[in-house]
């Protein structure tokens, strides 16, 4: 097992869903991350929180044994997001964004996150995200995630990026806006000949897909009968990818990142199943373990 660095953002957010609304609940890539990922393994979290932050929040973390020395406290308030879910769960529909404290977020890691092997770069400014880069000494796996604005607005940071990552996670939308092709069959392979290894493009209740070493790997996602809110289920996913590679101490192994993408799933499905980051926090191992072997008897079938 290997630690996981993991750099987003915190946040709280405000969500309407057709099934209710949580308001002021806590969010943010980082977070879903670190609860999901913490599961298979240690976890280093870097992110900028304000002074609103409720030290309640920071235990739901630190209960999870998630190291958050990489936490920057400053003035202010967190980074806020209010969004809301029509009958298209798998389409969020952002009415506010307050940046706050996190608009001017400079990421600098403790000391002794620098050994990181295994690092997620979470959205945020592809600059960002290359600054941590140059901060971590050798790391044996590198994953990303990016969205349509920084594709938009900052393209030549953004491929400079793929070429230093192992894992490109993002969703349809993004596929097709970053290849500039509908067709997402071929996008995610084109994908892969700008630097990473592997391209997962999560598909939401639909599940994913996955392009490396020439092939591709398409499978359902678990299937949820009722879904509460499905904010951060993506970042869930990476958590649940990450996690089982490090907790498996894996180098690069086409079968492993298969693997890694069907807890990806797995993790997701507990995730969409509440607000916020509740199910999360409930979720204990046997569940996932149970929840796997479900799982494989939907996918399961005969030549």
């Amino acid at each position: 097992m290997s630690e996981i660095l993991v750099v987003g953002s915190i946040a709280y957010d405000t969500i309407t869903t057709p099934t209710g609304k949580a308001d002021h609940a806590l969010g943010g890539s980082a977070n879903y991350f670190s609860l999901s990922a913490s599961l298979y393994s240690r976890v280093r979290v870097v992110g900028v929180i304000g002074d609103d932050y409720a030290p309640s929040d920071l235990a739901k973390l630190e209960n999870r044994d998630i190291c958050t020395k990489g936490l920057q406290k400053v003035p202010g308030s967190t980074f806020h997001w209010e969004g809301k879910y029509e009958k298209d769960m798998n389409e969020a529909i952002t009415l506010d964004t307050q940046l706050n404290v996190f608009e001017n977020f400079n990421p600098e890691l403790p000391e002794e996150y620098k050994d990181s092997k295994y690092v997620f770069l979470a959205n945020i400014d592809p600059e960002l995200q290359h600054r941590v880069l140059d901060q971590v000494q050798s790391p044996k796996l590198v994953g990303v995630d990016t969205m349509n604005f920084w594709i938009d607005s900052k393209i030549d940071d953004l491929k400079s990026l793929l070429k230093r990552v192992d894992v490109l996670l993002i969703n349809e939308g993004e596929v097709r806006a970053l290849a500039n092709t509908w067709n997402t069959v071929a996008a995610i392979k084109e994908l892969t000949n700008w630097g990473p290894r592997a391209v997962v493009m999560k598909r939401g209740e639909y599940g994913f897909m996955m392009y490396s070493e020439g092939q591709y790997f398409i499978l359902p996602a678990y299937p949820v009968e009722n879904v509460i809110d499905p904010t951060g289920a993506g970042d869930t996913f990476a958590g649940g990818f990450f996690g089982y590679l490090s907790k498996l101490n894996s180098d690069w192994k086409l079968e492993d990142v298969k693997q890694a993408c069907i807890h990806g799933c797995l993790m997701a499905s507990f995730t969409v199943q509440d607000f916020s980051v509740n199910a999360l926090e409930k979720v204990d191992w046997p569940q996932v373990e149970k929840r796997q072997a479900l799982y494989h008897k939907v996918i399961a079938h005969r030549d």
